[in-house]
Formats: structure tokens, sequence, C-alpha cells
């Protein structure tokens, strides 16, 4: 991660307006600038989660969503999707599906959010995580995860955005 990193700044439709650094984003500016999500769900209703590094520089060691991401300056939301995915995960993602756009606001930073899900078999769902950013991953039930909210245990983030996405990839 690099502080001077450039991170497009978009409006909340997702036009690009200019750009800022990644350290301007993440110090309390609450410059909007976009994000990609992807959910990995398998058809027995289980989320691929990753536990964030602990060298993270938000939310360490939480568990979020499979593969998250900031969009580089210039570059199309699936193509930095595609990107996160192979970094993170060491997957390559084909046809991912767009479930919505939003905009989260935490105490350091405002996102524009691009949900996107696959779905995969999890017998057949081999990943290779990237140790600078993901310190393991699992498949969790649903059950599992609405048990969780509230504990700590997982982002903030990923909490707001489960319970949006839910009744959406049931």
């Amino acid at each position: 991660m690099k502080s001077d990193e450039l991170f497009p700044l978009v409006d909340e439709h997702g036009v690009t307006i200019g750009s800022a650094t990644r350290k301007e984003c993440h110090s309390g500016s609450m410059l909007l600038h976009p994000v990609v999500h992807l959910h990995v769900v398998t058809p027995d209703n289980e989320i691929y989660l990753q536990k964030r590094s602990m060298s993270k520089d938000i939310q360490p060691g939480k568990w979020d969503t499979a593969v998250g991401g900031h969009v580089d300056f210039g570059e199309a939301f699936e193509d930095a999707l595609r990107r996160e995915a192979f970094e993170e995960l060491g997957i390559n993602v084909i046809s991912p599906q767009k479930i919505e756009s939003y905009v989260f606001q935490s105490d350091v930073e405002r996102e524009l959010v691009n949900v996107f899900m696959i779905i995969v078999n999890k017998d057949t769902f081999k990943v290779d995580i990237d140790p600078e950013e993901i310190d393991m991953g699992r498949f969790w039930s649903f059950a599992e995860i609405e048990e969780a909210i509230g504990t700590g245990v997982l982002t903030p983030n990923f909490e707001s955005e489960f319970k949006r996405i839910l009744p959406l990839i049931k």
C-alpha cells in the first residue's frame, strides 16, 4: 500500500470528477472514491470471507468481503474487480454479476461501493491468498454471519452490506 497511490474521485453515480491520493482519501477528508467488492457465494447459501491482514490500515484482523479493493485512477470498475480478485485470492473472475452500488461512510473515509457476486462450487473453489493482504479465508453460512454481526468479528462495512444484499442473493 502506497499512501501516494492515486484514486479517482467520483460523484454518487460513479462519474470521475477528479483524483486524490490514498492518504488524502483515508485522512477523514470524506472524498468520495470508488471501491469494488466481490461476494463469492455457494448455491447452499454460504459466503467466502477473508480475514484482513493485521498490516491493513483499515479494519485489520476482521472478517470481510471475499475481495475488496480500491479502483485505480483511470480503471474501469470490472477491471478493478478482476485485478483485486487475482491479487488477493489468485482467482480469475469471468462473469461477475453486479448487485448494486451505494455510498458507505466511516470515520476516516467515504466510498462508492460497487458490489458484485459470483456463484461457485465450494468443493472446487481454490484460492491462493496473498498473505500481505489476507491472513486466511473460509466459507461462512448465512446463520454464522448473522450470529457474528455486532460482535466485532466482522468489519462494519461487511455487516451493513450483508444486510443490504442478503435479499438479493438468496
